[in-house]
């Protein structure tokens, strides 16, 4: 068998990153847009992506269409993964990087442990392709995650969001010039581009008022996957990116260098983790300290006028019966409350649950698959009702 995965060329990254921003507007698109909602776009990509990965275990050597084709997939379920995990089971940001973070060093240290090496020019076995697929697919998870907490729960915003992670990313490439091990190198590097990709998607589908260049979920993810196709007929055309390592070709590494590269592994975590943890602390500390200044005993929340106004539009979509663009509408409301979390929970988790609560179940309503006008209406009246009693002066003109 041939190497099953192909050369890390500039062709692999593009298409990475490109995949990975895919996986996320696609993931909003289907769940949002077709109204499938997350649970039942869940089941139907999760099924696609096994189908994929059927053929790409049948496959005896790299076939650039179907191995980007499981790519695209496993991004799209990545996402979801989370997704689920924070918006139908409620776990935090915070918690749900922590344990994919845990669940992919796991799988790293089982291969490992298996097969004594991570290097992806020797993915000759099902075992190892096993291996490979499973780390993948953790990495958009926990990369979805952390994308989401930094320009979310920490309120970066998208830009500055893909921005940090670009940055760490060249930070990588430049330790790996001054001697950091490929293979840690390449995993790192891996991981940070679904954050990057996560962040670039939500900037540029994004509405212009939620930080965003505004071209919509179905443009984004149109305009990327035709790159994508073009990139892939190419590679196809090409064979540019064909990895030509055979399995008696891998050299095996002796036990300094292997205990080199673990010793550069246990600094390079323990670092990114240092940093990493010193950078969201201090974040999160900025955040509390603006939110009690800015808190009040009359408007507990601050000036919910925004809120007000997206859902007071969704509610005359609703009365003139035009509920598909309701649903469009809806989604900024569900954007914005998610965007403002970090800045608006800590000055009264209390109403903020509250509130939450019933944001949720209006966001169910108007998704649910036959939604009713009627119910619709009655949620949205309630919602605004809310949003008046906890932020009345500016409902004052109302």
């Amino acid at each position: 068998m041939l190497n099953k995965v192909p050369q890390i060329t500039l062709f692999f990254w593009i298409i990475k990153i490109l995949a990975t921003t895919v996986g996320e507007t696609a993931a909003d698109f289907l769940n949002t847009q077709l109204n499938f909602g997350l649970t039942n776009t869940t089941y139907v990509m999760g099924a696609l992506l096994l189908v994929v990965l059927v053929f790409q275990f049948r496959a005896r050597t790299y076939v650039p269409a179907l191995y980007w084709l499981a790519v695209v997939l496993l991004s799209i379920v990545g996402t979801l993964i989370t997704d689920n995990l924070v918006d139908n089971f409620k776990v935090p940001l915070q918690t749900t990087s922590l344990v994919f973070g845990v669940a992919l060093a796991v799988t790293f240290a089982q291969w490992y442990a298996s097969e004594k090496t991570l290097s992806i020019h020797s993915i000759f076995t099902a075992k190892r392709e096993a291996f490979y697929w499973l780390a993948i697919l953790f990495t958009f998870a926990l990369g979805t995650a952390a994308g989401d907490l930094a320009a979310e729960t920490l309120s970066l915003g998208y830009l500055i969001s893909a921005l940090v992670f670009a940055c760490v990313i060249g930070a990588i490439v430049a330790a790996h010039r001054f001697g950091l091990n490929s293979v840690l190198a390449f995993w790192a590097a891996y991981i940070l581009t679904r954050p990057l990709g996560a962040s670039l998607g939500d900037y540029l589908s994004q509405p212009t008022d939620l930080g965003g260049l505004s071209l919509g979920t179905i443009g984004t993810s149109a305009l990327f996957l035709l790159i994508i196709l073009g990139l892939v007929i190419f590679l196809s055309l090409t064979r540019r990116d064909v990895d030509v390592v055979t399995a008696p070709a891998v050299a095996v590494q002796t036990p300094a260098n292997r205990s080199a590269v673990i010793w550069q592994t246990v600094v390079f975590v323990a670092v990114f983790a240092i940093v990493t943890g010193a950078g969201v602390s201090w974040r999160s500390s900025q955040l509390a300290t603006q939110a009690a200044a800015t808190r009040s005993t009359s408007a507990p929340l601050g000036d919910l006028s925004a809120f007000r106004q997206i859902a007071q539009d969704t509610l005359v979509l609703v009365q003139a019966n035009n509920l598909p663009q309701a649903k469009t509408r809806i989604s900024d409301l569900e954007s914005a409350w998610d965007d403002s979390q970090a800045r608006l929970k800590p000055m009264n988790p209390d109403k903020w649950s509250a509130l939450d609560g019933i944001i949720d179940t209006v966001l169910k309503t108007l998704r649910a698959p036959q939604p009713d006008a009627a119910a619709c209406s009655t949620v949205l009246q309630s919602l605004i009702a809310m949003l008046n009693a906890l932020d009345p002066q500016s409902s004052a003109g109302v």
